[in-house]
């Protein structure tokens, strides 16, 4: 009870912390922190606070990374945004220390492709083309205090580039998820995500050619703001309802407070047959106000995934392949295919 009360406690706090504010939307810096590179997370539209497990949970809720019994492999690729031609790649990984304890890294690259390079004095190109990138890398610690309390935390390193202007940063997530019921079938789960200081852009690409009042050309640099990160709150919670034998349906629902953009709520449903198959659907319903009621983000719509979990030995180990498709508008969508080796 001592513990479920500090637990409520924390939760309180976390929901007078933060409030959606859509004045600030488009402001924040480093956004490709918001993108979900994980196939399975996908298909739920992100709902899974309370219930991700494995590499995976390194995103919604790092505390989930707890629940890895020896050895965890993912890697996802995706298709962002339909035709759009940009690609997200992650790569993650997490290793039990000890008897409560684990361990994870996990690398997320988005790639835009070639676009064609123009200026004010050749605003239709023909000077070459360039590539921008952006690219997270994160360790994370996750722990077991008790059969019912877990916890973690993940530091990430956030670089992006763009022509010859780049910007870098540090940030942190946190979690914790309470485990309870007679099947521990019920979870509350609660994430601080995207916490870090501002980041300013800098390099060559900000340099503009002027006089300096004696007719001779210099390089100057323009001096850029510093871009405040977009952190959030994410609150969750998971039940699963045991149908029949080998047949489980669990309820995912979250709600994600954000510092720049509205709140969200997310819901999500997941059907597993005997631990190996499942199909998974999610919905997000954005907090609109009466002056505009209008969509602020492209996910919208009803996102799906798939799982088949192919078992390896009699030890536990499987490798599983993973697909999530999340609609947007008025892009094609997001279609994201995963492999999870667990050792």
């Amino acid at each position: 009870m001592k513990k479920l009360s500090i637990f409520s406690a924390i939760l309180f706090s976390a929901l007078t912390a933060f409030s959606g504010n859509p004045d600030r939307a488009g402001e924040a810096g480093a956004p490709q922190l918001l993108v979900n590179p994980w196939s399975r997370s996908i298909g739920l539209m992100g709902s899974n606070v309370a219930s991700s497990f494995g590499s995976e949970a390194i995103f919604t809720n790092v505390a989930g990374l707890a629940f890895i019994n020896n050895t965890d492999i993912l890697f996802s690729t995706t298709n962002y945004m339909g035709g759009a031609g940009i690609r997200n790649a992650a790569l993650g990984f997490g290793q039990k220390l000890g008897e409560s304890s684990v361990i994870g890294f996990n690398v997320v690259s988005m790639d835009f492709g070639d676009i064609t390079r123009t200026t004010t004095d050749q605003p239709d190109g023909g000077i070459g083309t360039f590539s921008p990138t952006m690219t997270n890398i994160g360790i994370s610690y996750a722990k077991a205090f008790s059969n019912s309390i877990y916890g973690g935390i993940t530091f990430r390193f956030h670089q992006e580039s763009i022509a010859n202007t780049r910007g870098s940063g540090m940030a942190f997530d946190a979690g914790i998820r309470y485990v309870t019921g007679d099947r521990d079938n019920v979870r509350i789960g609660i994430s601080l995500k995207n916490v870090g200081p501002s980041y300013a852009y800098e390099g060559d690409g900000l340099a503009v050619q002027a006089e300096d009042g004696s007719e001779n050309q210099r390089s100057f640099f323009e001096r850029t703001a510093g871009a405040e990160l977009p952190a959030s709150i994410n609150l969750g919670f998971a039940y699963d309802f045991l149908l029949a034998e080998n047949h489980e349906l669990t309820f995912n629902g979250s709600f994600l407070s954000n510092s720049f953009i509205r709140d969200e709520i997310l819901t999500g449903l997941e059907y597993n047959f005997n631990d190996r198959f499942n199909l998974r659907a999610g919905y997000s319903l954005e907090r609109k106000s009466q002056e505009n009621k209008s969509n602020l983000r492209a996910h919208t719509g009803l996102a799906v995934g798939a799982s088949i979990k192919i078992p390896m030995n009699s030890n536990g180990s499987f490798l599983s392949i993973d697909y999530g498709y999340q609609p947007s508008n008025p892009f094609d969508g997001i279609n994201s295919i995963g492999l999870n080796l667990s050792l």
